[in-house]
């Protein structure tokens, strides 16, 4: 009978000295890649969460409350910061008119007194109304550009589930066809050492499939013209993404209270959390580049800190609504 066990044995180094050769060259030029950068549909990246609406950005923002001569008696009703809402949003006047209205009719309860009070209260309902559409509004804004994050992430995310599916059957092939060559020549004694090379080439091949699913990180280039996350790391003196009223809210401080604004909290709380490295220039080198920019190269874990910090500041925005509720009970005080 014809002796098949040379020719399995060249086929076999011609095959492991293959996949030893390929899966160097991918160790040292693919897998050391840090990155693979995957094209998105152009749509998905540059959904519009801003719709032209009737903010006046062009506004400058209100004096700060502790600038504003008040009597004292104010504060017997409405609490600082109501106060503070009232001036963010253009109606302190109109919140003391109301107050001295109140007081008027509780001095001399007529017809016409009551007229003016019922006056008063309905036009500063009008106001506490609309300046809590327009926080919703901002908020909306946000939460779509969280939602588009999130959705390229997940996508990115998707590809790098793929590839590490294809590289983890590819790694377990390898894996099994150079056990059964190791073995088939093992059992020939005319083979010599080969069924050790067959071994060694199928463990550099493993292992340079290992280090590929290790390494597997994908990136997109994300745009993002309209950046919140730039305005509160800069706290810019006027912003075009915030609404004035919104912005002087966000960035207003107090010098009599120690307390930080709640832009600055935003921002500690992201380098207390790991989503800013905080003292490590390089790092924050990097932040600026990629985050506060008008686009950046990101990977999926980026993207999904890029998220969260955009969900911190809509939590921050959506806390205005508390205070706009705060200040209706106030108001509704006899």
């Amino acid at each position: 009978m014809y002796n098949t066990l040379p020719f399995i044995y060249f086929i076999a180094m011609r095959f492991f000295a293959s996949i030893s050769l390929n899966c160097l060259m991918l160790l040292f030029f693919n897998a050391c890649t840090t990155a693979v950068k995957i094209p998105v549909n152009r749509q998905s990246t540059a959904t519009a969460c801003y719709l032209e609406n009737s903010f006046d950005f062009s506004k400058p923002l209100p004096v700060p409350l502790h600038k504003v001569l008040l009597d004292s008696s104010i504060f017997e009703r409405y609490s600082l910061k109501s106060l503070n809402i009232a001036q963010a949003f253009g109606f302190l006047d109109l919140l003391l008119q109301n107050n001295e209205a109140a007081k008027k009719y509780a001095a001399s309860p007529n017809l016409e007194n009551r007229l003016q009070k019922l006056e008063f209260r309905v036009r500063l309902d009008e106001q506490i109304n609309q300046a809590s559409l327009e926080v919703s509004s901002m908020a909306a804004e946000l939460d779509c550009e969280e939602e588009r994050i999130t959705q390229v992430a997940d996508y990115v995310k998707a590809k790098e589930k793929q590839r590490e599916t294809k590289l983890t059957v590819s790694a377990i092939v390898v894996g099994a066809a150079g056990g059964i060559a190791s073995g088939l020549l093992s059992t020939n004694e005319k083979a010599g050492n080969a069924g050790d090379y067959v071994g060694i080439a199928t463990g550099i091949g493993e292992a340079a499939l290992g280090v590929m699913i290790l390494r597997n990180n994908m990136t997109v280039e994300f745009k993002h013209q309209r950046n919140a996350l730039r305005d509160i790391w800069n706290n810019v003196g006027h912003s075009e993404i915030f609404p004035p009223a919104i912005w002087y809210y966000l960035t207003y401080r107090d010098p009599a209270k120690y307390e930080l604004s709640l832009r600055e909290k935003i921002i500690e709380r992201w380098k207390s959390y790991g989503q800013v490295n905080a003292g490590d220039a390089v790092a924050e080198k990097k932040f600026a580049a990629v985050y506060l920019g008008d686009q950046g190269i990101y990977s999926t874990d980026d993207l999904y800190n890029r998220a969260k910090m955009y969900d911190q500041i809509e939590s921050s925005v959506k806390i205005i609504k508390q205070d706009l509720t705060r200040l209706s009970s106030e108001s509704l005080k006899e």
